[in-house]
């Protein structure tokens, strides 16, 4: 049992926000252009995506065409979402896997198992004051990528953690309402085909590192 507790809390807290209370967010935001003064007047300053202007296109090729910017700008959307989303979460897999060793590494050196439920639930405490406002206001997106970069990090998937842990039962239940909201705690980080473009990210973020 003494083996991933820790890390197992903060999994759990993890579990409460992709399941009922992972939500996306939204709200207002105000937007600040700039003008052209013009005698009175003043104009709103607004740039406009390019048009690409096509001669001598069949109407097939046109529609071809058409078809494959729309699905690049679909594509370059989606990476550019992705990206925002890895940078957020990948702290928090980083800190997971700190904690993991960090508490086995102290747990190595207790004895008494009252010594250790002592410590253990002080973590606790400390880890839901830390982490659980945080991981709230997660979107499920978001959910999702930090379930992938928590088994990258550290090897384990949240299912396993979570059955040796608090059992398998749990473990099942939880993994029920994940697949509700699209995720899977069970799902292993695939850096060569699925998950290629979180990996290639993430290793933008630690050559960054590196150089910093």
């Amino acid at each position: 049992m003494k083996k991933i507790i820790l890390f197992a809390v903060f999994c759990a807290v993890f579990q409460l926000l992709s399941a009922a209370n992972l939500k996306a967010q939204s709200g207002n935001d105000t937007i600040r252009l700039g003008g052209i003064v013009v005698g009175t007047d003043t104009f709103a300053m607004v740039f406009l995506d390019n048009v690409n202007i096509y001669e001598h296109l069949s109407p097939g090729m046109a529609r071809r065409r058409a078809r494959e910017e729309r699905r690049q700008e679909r594509h370059d959307a989606g990476y550019a979402r992705l990206r925002y989303n890895v940078y957020k979460v990948y702290p928090y897999a980083v800190t997971a896997a700190y904690l993991l060793n960090d508490v086995e590494r102290k747990l190595d050196g207790m004895t008494d198992k009252k010594e250790r439920k002592i410590y253990l639930k002080k973590l606790e405490q400390q880890l839901n004051k830390q982490f659980k406002g945080e991981l709230e206001n997660f979107t499920i997106q978001q959910g999702i990528v930090l379930v992938k970069l928590i088994n990258r990090q550290t090897g384990r998937n949240c299912f396993s953690i979570i059955q040796e842990v608090k059992g398998g039962f749990n473990a099942v239940v939880w993994q029920g309402v994940a697949l509700v909201f699209n995720n899977n705690l069970k799902r292993e980080y695939d850096p060569l085909d699925r998950d290629r473009d979180i990996e290639s990210i993430v290793q933008e973020i630690e050559n960054k590192g590196k150089k910093g």
